[in-house]
């Protein structure tokens, strides 16, 4: 009997693991995103290596590296999956009733009141459209949108991006925070210069907050950075914590800020403005209900 092709014989689930591998370059982390154990996330690269005959990481010490291969099959996966999770939008059945799902992707702690009135209105006029919302860091929702893998997303953007489209959201006033366990909690002055920090872990030269650490380097500040996140959460976590002072979103912190578990320090009116943009893929086929939401957003960002 002659082999089966070998598009047959993948299994597309193991390529979808490898993808999310790939964008996270640690097992453990590409685990929890998949909600699987790290033996399963481990066991299903070694099945995908064993049907493509070729090893697709290499070990350097605790951490590695995709091998040539491996790059290349994470381009390929990632063109495939934009491809798949665009059949849905064929599914949607011809009818005079707007159906059908919305899949966005979106920082942590975005506050913005014209966006959220904008969801009150787009579910009355299409209350048969699901919305799907996900979490997650500028710079994988800018991958995903260019994989085609999301109708649209709400992202940090301080660059135009290949095959993107944008249109400011809002603009974020970001401020020094300190946490009540840290000495300067309740002060109204003092030298900021010699803190220690809780950063961002886009918070360098290039980053998508790159304009904090251009304030910092402009201004003089010499204290390290003691603890990071890519995660809103989890530097608020840290500077509540007293670790060191924090640049955090005014607007984000404001309840904090009330309930004392924060302390606004100097400069008041803040170090740095960074733009939140509304991003979708102009190439991408969009459904109708994906049509309506980015035209309806559009409109009253305009």
């Amino acid at each position: 009997m002659p082999n089966r092709p070998f598009n047959d014989r993948l299994d597309w689930n193991l390529l979808r693991t490898f993808r999310v591998i790939g964008q996270e370059l640690s097992i453990s982390r590409a685990a929890a995103r998949l909600h699987l154990t790290q033996p399963a996330v481990s066991q299903a690269l070694k099945r995908l290596e064993e049907q493509l005959g070729r090893p697709l990481i290499a070990r350097r010490g605790p951490r590695f590296v995709l091998t040539e291969v491996g790059e290349r099959l994470f381009e390929l996966s990632g063109e495939v999956y934009g491809q798949v999770a665009q059949i849905s939008g064929l599914l949607e059945q011809p009818s005079a009733e707007v159906v059908g799902k919305v899949r966005l992707l979106m920082i942590s702690r975005l506050c913005c009141q014209r966006f959220d009135d904008f969801l009150a209105r787009f579910h009355q006029q299409y209350p048969r459209v699901e919305m799907e919302i996900e979490v997650m860091r500028s710079t994988d929702i800018v991958a995903a949108l260019q994989e085609k893998t999301a109708t649209a997303g709400l992202s940090l953007s301080r660059h135009r991006h290949a095959r993107l489209e944008q249109r400011l959201l809002q603009r974020q006033r970001y401020a020094f925070f300190c946490g009540k366990h840290h000495r300067l909690f309740g002060q109204l002055e003092g030298n900021l210069k010699q803190e220690n920090f809780v950063s961002f872990s886009s918070d360098q030269i290039g980053g998508m907050l790159s304009p904090l650490t251009i304030f910092r380097d402009q201004q003089g500040f010499t204290g390290r950075i003691v603890a990071s996140s890519p995660s809103f959460e989890e530097v608020r976590r840290l500077v509540i914590a007293g670790f060191g002072i924090g640049c955090l979103p005014e607007h984000g912190v404001q309840e904090d800020v009330a309930a004392g578990l924060l302390w606004k320090l100097p400069p008041l009116d803040g170090i740095a403005d960074v733009d939140v943009h509304l991003l979708w893929n102009r190439d991408q086929r969009m459904s109708r209900a994906e049509q309506a939401f980015i035209e309806g957003l559009c409109e009253s960002l305009a």
